[in-house]
Parts: structure tokens; C-alpha cells; sequence
């Protein structure tokens, strides 16, 4: 249920019945504090019976510290960005070399839906735990390594890469995710044709059809806060990423840079085939 999005927890600032719920009882923290108590929120319904998006995956992330007895950071280090050779990525911006003298500012589209000014540095410079859900920073380059080492099978199992890709949603869930994709399509799920179904794996969206033109069904794919878009699609062998920094999400120009990225991607593929 934490990596599917079913166990029902929500985002606290972006979600109105947690909002007025931490107004109502003086609550200080928030999720974005990357703290014990920011993350300790009420369920919006019983775990398993609906879909929605929240701070799953950083408990998923406090339940592997207990359960390996090593810390979210060690565990990545050791299982992931080593073997990957990923030397740009981590929790701690402040502690990789050559980082923060290329870090890419936090940028907002203007009402002109051209400009774009300063944005506001969401995430906390110090804070009490790692955040198994947004916490990690990388490069391009870095997260075109771990995409490309699920897509290989070198990190996982194939038996577990099969999970990550098989549809896990029951018919209350998968109705829930499609509402919330189509009610917020330009933030969630641009890159799909409006009302395509949608399903979810452990770890990401499922396109339960072809999209013409671009990825094939069955990928997985997700986005970020700041319009970073990702997509594994095993049939065709195709893995990418874009990475930009750009409020808010839904961002126009990013969305439409993101679908002729992938239109490219697919465009050259075939011809060389055709060759």
C-alpha cells in the first residue's frame, strides 16, 4: 500500500481537510519539514480503499530503516548509487562535491506564461530525518543511470522489475487515481491523452494503453513538484528523463518540451529501425 499510493495519506499543504485540520489544532509542522511529526497526518480514508497521493513513501522509507537496520542513506549508498557509479546524487547537497556550485535555482512561470522569476527554496536546508518520498538530489546524468539500471535489471530481481510494472490497483483504487488524473490532467498526467486508464505499480504510474506516437502500455512513469518527468517502457527499451526546476506544477512550456522530447525519442527509434 506505501508504494502504490493506497494506504491514504495525503499531502498536508496541498490537501484542504489536512490543511484545516492542522490549522485546527495548532499543528506547526508540515511535510515539508522532513521531521517525524511533519509526516504524522490522518489517513483521508481506511488503508486500501482508495488512491492518493501523500507521504507514502516516506514511511515506506522509516519502514526500511527498521527493517534493514541501516539508515535510508547507507541502504541507497550500498545498493544503488555505488553500484550505479551515481557520485552526483544524495540527501545531503552540502556534503557531494561540485554540487551546489551548479545547482539549477528554483524557478516560477509568470502570469505571461513566458517569464520566469526566483522561486522559493521549498525544501529544508537542516531537518531531523531523510525524506524517503521527495528527499533525494541528483543530476541528468545520475538519474539516466537509474533508470537505465532498472530497465537492464541491474538493481533488481526480474521478478521484482515484473511487480514494479504490473498493474496493483483493485477497481475502487483505479477509479480513484483516474478521477484525480483527470481533474488535474495538465499536472499529473500530460503526457497522456485526457481520460486514457491509468494504473499504478510499485513505483509509478501505468499506461494502460499504447500512446500514440510515444510510449508503449504497460510503461511506468512519474513526475516531481517542480515538472521532472520520467518514463521506463521495457517493450520498446526506452528509458529517460527530464529534469527542469520549475513552479507550478503543470508548468505549459515544460509539458509541451517534455512531449516533444518523448516524440522525438519514439520518432528516432523507428527510423532507425526502418534503416
Amino acid at each position: 500500500m506505501l508504494l502504490t499510493h493506497t494506504v491514504g495519506l495525503g499531502y498536508d499543504l496541498a490537501d484542504p481537510d489536512l490543511t484545516r485540520w492542522s490549522r485546527y489544532i495548532g499543528r506547526k509542522d508540515t511535510n515539508l519539514d522532513w521531521s517525524l511529526d511533519g509526516f504524522d497526518t490522518p489517513f483521508k480514508f481506511a488503508p486500501g480503499e482508495g488512491w492518493y497521493y501523500g507521504t507514502a513513501v516516506d514511511w515506506a522509507g522509516q519502514l526500511l530503516e527498521a527493517l534493514t537496520g541501516n539508515t535510508i542513506e547507507v541502504y541507497m549508498q550500498d545498493h544503488v548509487l555505488d553500484p550505479l557509479k551515481m557520485r552526483d546524487t544524495g540527501f545531503w547537497p552540502g556534503k557531494l562535491d561540485h554540487v551546489q556550485d551548479r545547482a539549477v535555482a528554483w524557478s516560477c512561470r509568470g502570469g505571461d506564461k513566458t517569464s520566469l522569476s526566483p522561486g522559493p527554496k521549498l525544501t529544508p536546508t537542516t531537518h531531523e530525518i531523510v525524506s524517503g518520498g521527495a528527499g533525494l538530489y541528483s543530476t541528468a546524468d545520475d538519474y539516466g543511470r537509474f533508470l537505465q539500471g532498472l530497465l537492464s535489471g541491474a538493481l533488481v530481481s526480474e521478478t521484482t522489475l515484473r511487480d514494479m510494472f504490473t498493474p496493483q490497483l483493485d477497481v475502487r483504487q483505479s477509479d480513484m487515481l483516474n478521477a484525480i488524473a483527470s481533474q488535474f490532467h495538465d499536472m499529473f498526467a500530460p503526457e497522456f491523452p485526457t481520460n486514457m486508464r491509468l494504473d499504478h505499480g510499485l513505483g509509478g504510474i501505468i499506461n494502460m494503453s499504447d500512446v500514440d506516437g510515444k510510449r508503449r502500455k504497460g510503461s511506468i512513469s512519474w513526475c516531481g513538484m517542480c515538472n521532472g518527468r520520467w518514463w521506463i517502457d521495457r517493450e520498446a527499451g526506452i528509458a529517460a528523463v527530464l529534469v527542469v526546476n520549475v513552479l507550478p506544477l503543470g508548468d505549459p512550456v515544460v509539458n509541451k518540451l517534455f512531449d516533444e522530447l518523448e516524440r522525438a525519442v519514439y520518432g528516432g527509434l523507428l527510423h532507425a529501425k526502418r534503416s
